[in-house]
């Protein structure tokens, strides 16, 4: 008897830790967001990113599509990289873990109007969204996360 309670207790512990994870995997909603000097100081999630998660977003062109626009060394077996946007080799020197969550997040506010980067995690993110992608966000805020721990790892 005592065995199945603590297996039951133990059980339950893991539960509550599922939960509370799933909870903050969402916790800072779009819209609450704050740029604070051109940075996002918080997780949006809580939850460290995954860098090798960040990668496959980075190159997903159906989600990130980062190489539509950056070029990127790491990623020389990928066809197609564009040249709009500036070379992501070396982002980490240039850029804190702050700035490119804000970037990632709201990269208009963050680089200015005119650019062609949408924020990634933002509700409204175009002038005429298609109707299947209004009131949502591009990436989820652990997408941005993951996207943010990669860029980390891209030093000169």
């Amino acid at each position: 008897m005592m065995k199945a309670n603590s297996l039951i207790a133990g059980c339950a512990a893991a539960l509550m830790t599922v939960m509370a994870g799933s909870a903050l995997a969402e916790a800072t909603k779009p819209d609450m967001v704050k740029i604070d000097d051109n940075k996002v100081k918080s997780s949006l999630t809580g939850i460290k990113g995954n860098a090798a998660d960040g990668k496959k977003w980075f190159a997903n062109r159906k989600l990130g599509n980062c190489l539509a626009c950056h070029s990127n060394k790491d990623m020389t077996s990928k066809p197609f990289h564009g040249e709009i946007g500036p070379p992501i080799d070396g982002v980490a020197d240039r850029h804190s873990e702050q700035e490119l969550r804000a970037i990632l997040v709201d990269s208009k506010t963050v680089l200015g109007k005119e650019t062609i980067m949408p924020g990634f995690y933002k509700i409204k993110t175009g002038a005429r969204p298609a109707k299947k992608f209004k009131g949502k966000t591009i990436l989820s805020g652990q997408q941005v996360e993951d996207i943010i721990a990669y860029l980390l790892t891209l030093k000169e």
